[in-house]
């Protein structure tokens, strides 16, 4: 492959946009700069009022395979991943068996070499078949490559279960990422407490499930000297609770879903099982100090929780759906849409979000648009439009809230080593 970008603006995590040029040959990046000359034999982009960026990285998906594979496999999931503009993904276990064994993350990273076009990366179980009351097979899961151990979908109840793989799995350069509620606190899981709840006459979950469960688990990491990631965090006190944490030195990261920056208990209307999830879509003052939290930088990462759902799943009552939305085909745009686009922030704040610092999470380098780097790249679109239709997605399940709706924005291209994964 020998192409060149012209006239576009190259998106990093360190500023805004510059105007220039890209030059990609062979996987690499063989130029950034204003006016570069065409090389010999190279096709010609025109990236003119264009975005070329870093692709982005979901560190927090379920692909429900195996086990759940009607819902999604991991087939389709990467392939609504590049369809968003995302070049990895990390699996989360709560599958059917779940990932709780050398065995089975064998059988997964096995599938995943067989039918994706961009790399998987998994997280495996704290404890058998996320039950909380056993250690999984660890150190067969670290010999394969696992460094993230969660039981995504519940807590880990019970805090000595959770202290001793703390003790155990941190010597080996382990860490943690906690689903965080108090199961006994959080009643059907159907939304939040307050308002709403009373009004559909709903039982509610209250934010302080979360954030009891997160204080606890945050402290356990700091007793034991353990990194703990609060996944999918919700409500304004949480957000502080991780702030305070970090500032007392304790090794905790923390991620927030475009969901909870954007949506709120009002947007469930009459019933709309496409904001039901978990935790549940808090108070539009929580969307606006999770949103201050993000630019604060007390969230490390933008990730998705991408949570497939049949359409029958999600046509059932209120608390008997599924919790959960879709969210790799379609995040960069919403972002983009409700954010960049209306000056929430910018460019910069994203690519380090959503792209550079997901990796570095996981251990990995940045793909940052610049010469004699390997070539992971998307060419953005600001002035174009997607329409979000089933037949678009190319996720196996469309229960997200963007459904038929057009947003401003488009990934045009993505870019991958040697390789066009899509072009539009």
């Amino acid at each position: 492959m020998n192409i060149i970008f012209q006239g576009g603006s190259v998106a990093s995590e360190d500023g805004a946009p510059v105007k220039a040029d890209v030059w990609v040959e062979d996987g690499v990046v063989k130029g950034v700069a204003t006016n570069l000359p065409v090389p010999d034999g190279a096709r010609v982009v025109d990236a003119s009022g264009k975005i070329v960026a870093p692709a982005m990285f979901d560190a927090h998906v379920h692909f429900r395979e195996p086990g759940q594979e009607h819902k999604e496999e991991i087939a389709t999931g990467t392939e609504a991943a590049i369809n968003g503009g995302v070049t990895g993904v990390v699996m989360m276990p709560n599958t059917t068996p779940a990932i709780d064994t050398a065995a089975v993350v064998k059988m997964v990273l096995e599938k995943a070499a067989a039918v994706s076009r961009i790399p998987v990366y998994t997280s495996g179980c704290i404890t058998k078949d996320r039950a909380g009351k056993e250690l999984a097979g660890i150190d067969g899961m670290r010999d394969l490559g696992v460094v993230m151990l969660t039981d995504d979908g519940d807590p880990v109840a019970d805090p000595a279960v959770l202290k001793r793989a703390m003790e155990y799995a941190t010597e080996f350069g382990m860490f943690f990422a906690s689903h965080c509620e108090v199961e006994e606190l959080s009643g059907p899981r159907a939304l939040n407490e307050g308002k709403k709840s009373y009004q559909l006459g709903i039982q509610g979950s209250p934010a302080c499930s979360e954030e009891i469960c997160m204080d606890r688990d945050i402290r356990l990491a700091h007793a034991t000297g353990a990194h703990v990631h609060i996944q999918h965090v919700s409500s304004a006190i949480g957000m502080e609770t991780i702030r305070w944490w970090k500032s007392m030195g304790a090794r905790v990261t923390a991620e927030v879903a475009p969901h909870h920056l954007l949506y709120n208990e009002e947007d469930i209307g009459d019933y709309n099982t496409h904001y039901k999830m978990n935790p549940p879509l808090r108070t539009a003052a929580d969307n606006a100090a999770l949103m201050q939290g993000l630019k604060d930088g007390v969230f490390d990462l933008i990730a998705t929780d991408h949570a497939p759902h049949t359409e029958f799943e999600k046509a059932q009552d209120f608390v008997t759906a599924p919790n959960g939305i879709t969210g790799l085909d379609m995040a960069l745009v919403v972002l983009f849409h409700n954010c960049i686009a209306k000056g929430e922030f910018g460019w910069d704040l994203l690519v380090k979000r959503y792209s550079a610092e997901p990796r570095r999470f996981m251990g990995l380098e940045p793909v940052p648009v610049e010469e004699g780097k390997r070539s992971e790249l998307i060419l953005f679109d600001p002035n174009g439009e997607t329409t979000f239709t089933r037949e678009f997605m190319q996720s196996k399940s469309s229960n997200t809230p963007v459904l038929d709706q057009t947003l401003k924005g488009r990934v045009e291209m993505v870019v991958m080593g040697d390789e066009i994964l899509l072009e539009r």
